[in-house]
């Protein structure tokens, strides 16, 4: 596989995330643990039936057990900071300060050996950092208390997936199915914690049945294993500039479903989130060519 066709794979999990924040919310008044079990267990599953089709369920014994904790506590940690903050905060807020992982990724990946900071990647920082602010005040309303645990969650959640992707790339030998055993252990993580911590509150219609068994199979399913093509083989400076729509499309998608109010501070707030990735990726790739 090339470059170009692994960079082209791994964009499709950005077109699958679009739709992370609708259904989450979509899924209520399920709890985020709960809803780690579920969905984690439809896309491991999923994954495990693929690796056996396409040969290679065997490989999965070669992996060291530090790369199948490293990737679990990865997918557990992001999704269950992320579903708890659409709980705690406004979906498409909390959604926006969670997608500043594109931003991070790409100021991130200049520690990988023979990469280095540049003057527009810590410009491209400030300017998406700008925009995180916009939504948090609320377009000049003030800082909203209520909501300040849920953005805290969002901000961790860019943390943690901007810092998988970009370990990823360093243990490139690992075969994508793997991600099958991260799914799987993510909702092991999950169960004990749900029993514990949570009530149990299935969805109380067919219509949340439904979103969590989609979010199974794409968002917190497939989108993990064709982006960990894109991580491992692509090219990770042009994919993390492809990776900038997500925040704009996962906004479109909630405001187009009636979950969240188009206005104008929204609409900044995501236009400075994702230029500022731009001119961060920008950088990156003066500094390729």
């Amino acid at each position: 596989m090339n470059k170009q066709r692994a960079t082209a794979i791994g964009f499709a999990a950005v077109l699958l995330w679009a739709l992370l924040a609708v259904l989450t919310v979509g899924t209520a008044p399920t709890p985020p643990l709960l809803l780690n079990t579920i969905c984690f267990t439809i896309g491991g599953i999923c994954g495990l039936i693929w690796s056996a089709l396409s040969g290679g369920l065997g490989m999965l014994r070669t992996v060291p057990l530090r790369v199948y904790i490293f990737g679990t506590l990865g997918l557990f940690g992001y999704h269950a900071l992320y579903f708890s903050a659409l709980r705690m905060a406004p979906a498409a807020e909390a959604g926006l300060i969670a997608y500043l992982w594109p931003l991070l990724i790409v100021l991130f990946s200049g520690l990988l050996p023979g990469e280095n900071l540049r003057p527009g990647h810590v410009i491209g920082a400030f300017i998406g950092l700008a925009g995180a602010a916009l939504i948090i005040s609320g377009g000049g309303g003030g800082f909203q208390a209520e909501h300040a645990a849920g953005y805290a969650l969002a901000l961790a959640c860019a943390l943690i997936w901007s810092g998988y992707s970009v370990l990823s790339r360093v243990m490139g030998d690992t075969p994508t199915q793997s991600v099958s055993v991260f799914c799987l252990g993510s909702a092991a993580l999950s169960l004990p914690l749900h029993l514990m911590f949570e009530p149990t509150i299935l969805p109380q219609s067919p219509t949340g049945w439904v979103a969590i068994l989609v979010l199974g199979l794409g968002p917190v399913g497939l989108a993990f294993f064709v982006w960990d093509i894109g991580m491992k083989r692509g090219d990770i400076q042009i994919l993390g500039a492809a990776s900038y729509a997500a925040p704009l499309l996962s906004t479109c998608v909630l405001v187009f479903a009636g979950v969240a109010p188009m206005s104008a501070s929204l609409g900044i707030a995501a236009i400075l989130v994702t230029a500022g990735a731009l001119v961060a990726a920008r950088a990156s790739l003066g500094r390729s060519r």
